[in-house]
């Protein structure tokens, strides 16, 4: 069991930051895909810099004359996004940017490895392993750090879109340095945040005075004391950002996506991959599986991990760690979860609906510890699995 009194640290970054708007712009792409066709494939990169924006990688339709069509409609896709993100700057524009479509057609290598066929059932699309995890420090089951650096900044999005912050910009980071307390969060040791701004004659102290009460309303009352450190803008302006300050790259921000550290991460990126890629699916799945192992009451903390090799349906391992916390053996948290759960790729599929277009709306600000919505977005939050888990240990 881990020692009780500790501070643990995780960082998150806003729609803005390079990363982020290639995550954006991939799973954008993904959804358009899913409207047209729910079995659409797609494994899809973008690279942003100032100036461009280069999209490459792989796609499929069943009706191989509608690719062409669609392909037509990637530039318009990621203009919107662009937009939408709120880059209007000299060197990254969303009217003049420029983009760059490399996708091309699946390989047909990779589709007769995943693809059902008479004699075999669907596969997973690629080897690999992923975790699932959920804690009970927080009321959506996540941890601390993670979910209140996401907190912050989708505020600062809200009031930044809204007009209530004018001189905000898209780029933004945060970071919390959280103080447990018998293994429970109850304050904040240090807040980072660095955002973009308008103004080059802003200083540090001028940005404070904007986030600071906006930081305040996030955090949890009690949290921020007079020995709280405060670290805004450290570097002193920050008026060049986004794309043109620093190039980006879908899926490198993995440990910001999952649990910022606090649990362990597979490798594999989600952002611009179907759900018939395990690196997403899976993972989805195994956080929906911890959680409903910790909502059921069964442990207080639950890591979920998962094993597959490409071409082949079921998963090679289950694996659950509840650092002991458990109520009930791992083991039979292993066998319950394996019981109340089809994990294959595409029993995942249909217990979690994902062949919709749900992913853009997950590209920044996490994919776990949001609010499952009425669409299907975020099914891998709900913990309608918890009876089911407590009949099967």
């Amino acid at each position: 069991m881990s020692r009780p009194d500790y501070v643990f640290a995780s960082e998150s970054v806003s729609e803005g930051h390079p990363d982020k708007v290639c995550d954006r712009i991939s799973d954008a792409i993904l959804d358009a895909f899913l409207t047209e066709e729910p079995e659409a494939r797609v494994a899809c990169e973008t690279f942003a810099t100032t100036n461009r924006v280069i999209i490459g990688g792989e796609v499929g339709l069943s009706d191989k004359t509608k690719l062409t069509e669609y392909m037509g409609r990637i530039d318009a896709i990621t203009r919107a996004c662009i937009k939408d993100i709120g880059y209007e700057q000299d060197k990254f524009h969303h009217e003049t940017v420029k983009i760059t479509n490399l996708l091309h057609e699946q390989s047909a290598h990779i589709a007769q490895g995943v693809d059902a066929g008479e004699n075999k059932d669907e596969g997973a699309g690629d080897q690999g392993i992923m975790f699932g995890y959920a804690s009970d420090e927080t009321e959506a089951l996540m941890p601390a750090p993670i979910l209140y650096s996401h907190a912050i900044l989708r505020r600062l999005a809200e009031v930044r879109k809204s007009g209530a912050e004018p001189t905000l910009r898209p780029d933004a980071k945060s970071q919390l340095s959280v103080r447990y307390e018998g293994g429970k969060p109850v304050g904040v040791a240090s807040i980072v945040l660095s955002t973009q701004h308008a103004d080059e004659s802003q200083t540090s102290g001028d940005i404070r005075a904007i986030v600071e009460p906006y930081i305040r309303e996030t955090l949890p009352d009690g949290w921020i004391t007079p020995e709280t450190e405060w670290w805004v803008n450290p570097t002193g302006k920050f008026v060049i950002g986004g794309p043109d300050g620093d190039a980006g790259l879908t899926g490198r921000k993995i440990i910001v996506d999952t649990y910022g550290g606090a649990a362990p991460h597979g490798g594999g990126a989600f952002s611009g991959k179907d759900p018939t890629k395990v690196d997403r699916s899976a993972a989805y799945a195994a956080r929906y599986l911890a959680k409903n192992v910790v909502a059921s009451g069964m442990a207080k903390r639950c890591l979920i991990q998962v094993s597959y090799a490409i071409g082949v349906s079921k998963p090679l391992s289950i694996y659950a760690e509840t650092y002991g916390t458990g109520e009930v053996p791992d083991e039979a948290i292993e066998r319950a979860v394996a019981q109340c759960m089809d994990l294959t790729p595409r029993g995942i599929r249909q217990h979690l609906e994902l062949n919709k277009p749900i992913y853009a709306r997950t590209a920044a600000y996490g994919h776990f510890g949001r609010a499952p919505q009425a669409d299907g977005g975020f099914s891998w939050e709900r913990t309608d699995l918890v009876d089911a888990l407590k009949k099967a240990v």
